[in-house]
């Protein structure tokens, strides 16, 4: 089993709004064992829809859509269904009724548009929707491979993720008899490249279950270990061994797992060693200050940010930062910028603390755009492993 999604609507396409539900289903569905094969964004286009929708459901068990379930004219989603397998609209009473209360609660009335959200594809199931004013449908069907559903979800994402776990996962665990789950682990890493990290692990990128997998962020890659099994349980044994075998080859690199980052993971270790931090930064665009002013425990391990002298010996700055902010560790830190793009870019900083102060000039060949992320990031790296 596997399934496909459509995130509708013209907004999503021109880029005006970012689509986080396809994301938000596609995790919650691991949860019960269903692997998305394919995501496609479409615009309020009534005919592209449809043939869409034809061509998902003919290869696909499992289709959820999201968007265009709104009463105006570029609310499409309704209509294509029905276009898709050759049926009419039928008007559901209840739907209507529970519209109408809906508007009520809030002292209005709706009006002869919204009427046309009561209406759902022939032999469709409704699905009423408490927590907004566009309901939900499901479509069964037989294709050649079988039985077969497509599902349509409001887009507004708190409306989706209301219906998605109140209504659409219990039926689709009863509907297709899904009992397994899908599980993922993520390992973080820091000061590797994808290229260097697939040429340590990169059998382990040949498994089939689990699958290992990266993922590139600006100063960091992410480890994708991801198991299917009947339970929780089943999929942890599997991830273990393979877990153990990243660990050991990447052991300097891991910093933390899942949700985890490098921000946090600094501020705790400091947290630990009691320990508190000052900045002295010049060029950064207030990165390194932002990323630990907003830490859970800044107010425990951060000293404060002070301006950098436009010619200051950097070591210098970092000991003074560190006396004057009455801080454990004094970072210092200049990113260059060239004036051309042929210009060289990079940073140059310091590290003081009570074993001594060190050093570093780091050259940097990505966007102008990115330095002052990339900076701040390779500071936390280096702020790690000096406090490891």
């Amino acid at each position: 089993m596997h399934a496909e999604l459509i995130a509708i609507g013209s907004e999503l396409v021109l880029g005006e709004i970012v689509d986080t539900n396809s994301a938000h289903i596609a995790r919650a569905l691991r949860g019960i064992g269903l692997a998305v094969e394919r995501s496609t964004t479409i615009a309020d286009d009534l005919p592209k829809i449809t043939a869409l929708m034809r061509e998902a459901c003919a290869r696909t068990p499992i289709v959820i859509t999201t968007g265009g379930l709104g009463p105006t004219v570029d609310d499409p989603t309704r209509a294509a269904v029905a276009a898709a397998f050759d049926r009419e609209l039928d008007f559901h009473p209840e739907l209507w009724r529970q519209i109408k209360e809906r508007f009520g609660r809030f002292g209005r009335i709706p009006g002869d548009n919204n009427r046309q959200q009561a209406f759902i594809p022939a032999g469709g199931t409704p699905v009423e929707n408490p927590v907004g004013t566009a309901p939900a449908f499901w479509v069964e069907h037989t294709a050649a491979y079988g039985d077969g559903v497509i599902i349509s979800l409001p887009g507004v994402p708190r409306e989706m993720e209301h219906l998605l776990q109140a209504r659409v996962l219990p039926f689709l665990r009863e509907r297709f008899h899904l009992t397994g789950v899908i599980k993922a682990r993520v390992l973080r890493t820091i000061g590797i490249g994808e290229s260097n990290i697939d040429a340590l692990i990169g059998e382990l990128e040949k498994l089939t279950n689990p699958t290992v997998g990266l993922n590139a962020h600006a100063g960091n890659v992410d480890i994708r270990i991801t198991a299917t099994a009947e339970s929780e349980a089943d999929a942890d044994t599997l991830i273990a061994p393979v877990e153990a075998q990243v660990r050991a080859a990447l052991a300097d690199h891991i910093y933390g797992q899942n949700g985890e980052t490098i921000d946090q993971v600094v501020g705790r270790t400091l947290q630990a060693r009691g320990y508190r931090l000052g900045i002295a930064e010049s060029g950064a665009a207030g990165q390194l200050n932002a990323r630990l002013a907003v830490l859970p425990m800044a107010a425990d391990v951060y000293a404060g940010a002070a301006p950098l002298g436009a010619d200051e010996d950097l070591a210098l700055a970092a000991e003074r930062i560190r006396a004057s902010q009455q801080a454990h560790v004094g970072v210092a830190l200049r990113v260059y910028q060239g004036a051309s793009p042929m210009d060289p870019r990079g940073l140059e900083l310091a590290i003081s603390d009570s074993t001594g102060t060190d050093t570093q000039r780091s050259g940097y060949g990505g966007p102008p755009a990115s330095l002052p992320l990339w900076s701040s990031t390779l500071i936390l790296n280096l702020l790690w492993r000096r406090l490891r």
